[in-house]
């Protein structure tokens, strides 16, 4: 019998501490595995490999954007109905009608609450 909570989150983000604080929060209030992506390129190739459960993706990245990664997730079969959660400071891209025309789950404005990080994922995707 699988535990339906040990679920794999692939964190795409460019920012060394905004991975680090991610990490630790989904790890210590969370059995959810943690993979993670530096940039949108790594993270493409990432999501391919591990079919995580879900993607949190930081919009602001150089080379290639979140919301291009977004893009070729959708245009990909295999991979578009893998949700997805912005991680954001864009706070125009958390309101729910940019969040339904994005094809996103939800998002989540940075900065964040740590401690409410893992409450307001498992709200956005239904866990």
């Amino acid at each position: 019998m699988t535990n339906a909570s040990c679920k794999t989150v692939l964190l795409i983000d460019d920012e060394e501490y905004m991975r680090q604080i991610v990490q630790t929060c989904l790890e210590l209030f969370s059995d959810w595995q943690t993979a993670i992506a530096r940039s949108g390129e790594e993270g493409l190739a990432a999501v391919a490999n591990l079919q995580p459960d879900a993607i949190m993706l930081d919009v602001i990245m150089p080379n290639m954007d979140g919301l291009t990664v977004l893009k070729k997730l959708q245009a990909d079969q295999q991979l578009a109905n893998i949700p997805v959660v912005l991680l954001t400071s864009r706070v125009d891209l958390t309101e729910p009608q940019k969040i339904a025309q994005l094809g996103v789950k939800g998002a989540i404005a940075k900065p964040f609450n740590p401690m409410r990080l893992v409450d307001q994922i498992s709200k956005i995707l239904d866990w």
